[in-house]
């Protein structure tokens, strides 16, 4: 999923996104309004992982994601 259609559909894939990271919050999808980029940042930081860990999560996610 390319980040055009990511932010075009991301009120549909939050719920996705939600049981995937179950220690998002509301505030941090808010936040990351579609941009892949805050998402890791905030995976990261949640997570406690390294960058390119979560930056690979990410990607696998949406990769994933139909």
């Amino acid at each position: 999923m390319n980040s055009d259609k990511i932010k075009g559909q991301w009120k549909q894939v939050i719920g996705d996104i939600k049981k995937h990271w179950g220690k998002l919050t509301d505030d941090d999808l808010i936040k990351a309004e579609g941009n892949t980029d805050i998402l890791t940042g905030i995976v990261q930081e949640r997570y406690g992982q390294r960058k390119e860990d979560a930056n690979d999560e990410v990607k696998a996610f949406f990769k994933n994601l139909k």
